[in-house]
């Protein structure tokens, strides 16, 4: 199966059915991507698939074929972090930290979407669950990574 993988083209031998979270953190060794609830519910495993916010844990590999996948590992650059990630320790987003690399997912989805949101549209977008409970610092960040009011 061919697909593009964080910008790079990547053909692996996977199983049709295998999960793309599965295809992603064991085949692929890319582990930014994280095993939360197993049933699309947590969005730990969020990655953006063609763009959009995709749960990895309930979509099949074959599903991406000759699609553009983006794991956390794609988003940023080292030296150079996206400007969600600059916001996110800005703002002291993360506690654990589990949940995060589905967070920033969604928000990058987000704000591809809607380069201004409205906490409305966060609160829509972001539909991850943080055990931690930070979803007010999520908001403020998301809000100054859009370069609005905080």
């Amino acid at each position: 199966m061919q697909f593009q993988l964080n910008g790079r083209a990547v053909d692996v031998d996977a199983e049709p059915e295998m999960p793309l979270l599965w295809l992603l953190r064991d085949v692929l060794q890319l582990t930014g991507t994280k095993y939360g609830c197993g049933i699309a519910a947590c969005g730990a495993c969020t990655v953006r698939v063609d763009g959009q916010p995709v749960r990895s844990c309930v979509t099949p590999a074959s599903a991406v074929a000759g699609k553009r996948v983006q794991t956390i590992e794609g988003l940023g650059a080292p030296g150079k972090p996206h400007a969600l990630q600059a916001a996110w320790i800005a703002e002291q987003v993360p506690q654990c930290g589990y949940c995060q690399s589905g967070m920033l997912m969604a928000a990058a989805a987000l704000l591809e979407r809607k380069p201004r949101p409205t906490d409305a549209d966060i609160d829509e977008a972001i539909a991850n669950l943080c055990r931690c409970g930070t979803y007010q610092r999520v908001r403020v960040a998301i809000r100054r990574a859009a370069g609005g009011p905080r």
